[in-house]
């Protein structure tokens, strides 16, 4: 995992820890103020940072959250990673597999495009 700030997928990978902690606080300075967030391919569900905080606050609540990194693929300024996301679902605990697609844009995310696969409950 990088630890070099200039490295596009340093920003990705620092919310990915800070989502992981459920810390809103340090998750949020990695997303662009106007940065915007769609569920692949082009429906956009948050279009601001603040809208990003918004939809983060709750699902942080959960206290079984946790995005486990599987593979991380980087290109030039887009950043890809294939996760396994834990969740609380109304149904119950369960997961489900993720492509996240990052543009990083001055060290920030400025998009970020999720392909959500099937959830799998628990049990």
């Amino acid at each position: 995992m990088s630890k070099n700030p200039t490295d596009p997928a340093y920003p990705v990978q620092m919310q990915l820890e800070a989502y992981n902690a459920r810390d809103i606080d340090t998750f949020m300075p990695w997303w662009a103020d106007d940065c915007q967030y769609y569920v692949f391919p082009d429906q956009l569900v948050a279009g601001t940072a603040e809208e990003i905080r918004e939809r983060h606050v709750e699902r942080f609540k959960e206290p079984n959250l946790h995005g486990k990194l599987l593979h991380r693929l980087v290109m030039g300024n887009t950043v890809i990673d294939h996760e396994t996301v834990i969740r609380t679902f109304p149904e119950g605990p369960g997961e489900l597999d993720v492509i996240c697609i990052y543009e990083i844009i001055s060290g920030k995310i400025a998009k970020a495009w999720f392909k959500i696969g099937d959830k799998r409950v628990y049990g």
